[in-house]
């Protein structure tokens, strides 16, 4: 592309935001390369939202530093040539119709009337330009929300949560086309609660949990060393007896369903050589495969602000961000 990086990227450096007694984002920093789509994941509460908002220079941090494409945002000559964001579907006048406003943000940018029709085109909402905002569903929003963010043709792209509302050939098209703008050498961060979609669009991940940074690493490898550490489902004839063979080599073990054994810190190889050798008969050894749900759910267990207590159980409450 011809660019020094540090045009196309997003640069958190001690970013810190207080409200009060309560620390939304606490000295995080992270960086967001072009040529990828970065997965930008928390729980509810973790301060995903906030740290967009500081990006945008929307809400001011506490400490700490932004720079996107070089510079603070507000210091960006045309923001939106540079910058393109999603953050919230609903920011619109519901009496508007889609084209005017587009039409309305590209002026005010300096972008060229006809950049218009060409965004609405890529997000399959052309024949609905002279529609008014107000009848959109939320899906239909999301694609005029991504519409506008695409209208300065950035180098860097920001989406908050871009799959809500979004039906299954909704959710296939915003995947398609935040690959394809990495692809292009665009720097795209993105939010999402759907592990399965981050784990099909994204190939970097930064996790946060209560406003501190959990994970800076690529796709793979989050995943791949869950799955070295995985546990592996043993049935054998002598469940009791191996259990006590298993911990004494050094392996954890705890019970599973049907009497079953779920061990760590043992390979599978490793499990099979010792019950052999004690003569003890296995009918099931299977390594258990961790989702991306399933390494997100362990890493930010102890960050949730909201755990639900079982079926129809309360929720406990901790700080909001």
């Amino acid at each position: 592309m011809g660019e020094p990086s540090g045009m196309t990227t997003i640069e958190v450096r001690g970013l810190t935001k207080r409200c009060g007694p309560q620390t939304v984002v606490d000295d995080l920093s992270f960086t967001v390369e072009p040529g990828h789509v970065t997965g930008f994941l928390g729980p509810n509460g973790a301060g995903k939202s906030t740290t967009m908002r500081m990006i945008l220079g929307l809400t001011p941090p506490t400490s700490g530093s932004v720079r996107v494409g070089g510079r603070e945002y507000g210091r960006l000559p045309v923001p939106l040539t540079e910058v393109g964001a999603l953050l919230d579907a609903g920011a619109l006048h519901p009496a508007r119709r889609a084209a005017d406003h587009l039409l309305a943000i590209a002026l005010s940018n300096g972008i060229r009337r006809d950049r218009v029709g060409e965004v609405l085109q890529m997000v399959g909402l052309e024949k609905a330009a002279r529609r008014r905002a107000g009848e959109f569903s939320l899906g239909m929003r999301q694609r005029l929300g991504i519409a506008g963010a695409l209208l300065g043709d950035p180098r860097i792209l920001i989406f908050d949560e871009p799959v809500n509302g979004l039906d299954p050939e909704g959710i296939r098209w915003i995947r398609g086309l935040m690959r394809s703008l990495a692809a292009e050498g665009r720097a795209v961060l993105c939010s999402s609660h759907l592990m399965s979609e981050m784990a099909r669009t994204a190939d970097h991940l930064i996790v946060i949990g209560r406003g501190r940074l959990l994970a800076d690493t690529g796709m793979r490898e989050f995943v791949r060393a869950a799955r070295d550490e995985a546990a592996v489902l043993v049935r054998a004839a002598e469940p009791d007896a191996l259990a006590g063979r298993l911990t004494a080599a050094g392996g954890a073990v705890r019970a599973g369903g049907d009497r079953s054994l779920l061990v760590s810190g043992l390979h599978a190889a490793e499990i099979g050589r010792l019950a052999a050798s004690h003569g003890i008969a296995l009918s099931e050894l299977t390594p258990q495969t961790p989702s991306l749900e399933d390494v997100f759910m362990e890493m930010t267990r102890d960050h949730v602000d909201y755990e639900a207590a079982g079926h129809g159980g309360a929720e406990r409450k901790g700080a909001a961000a």
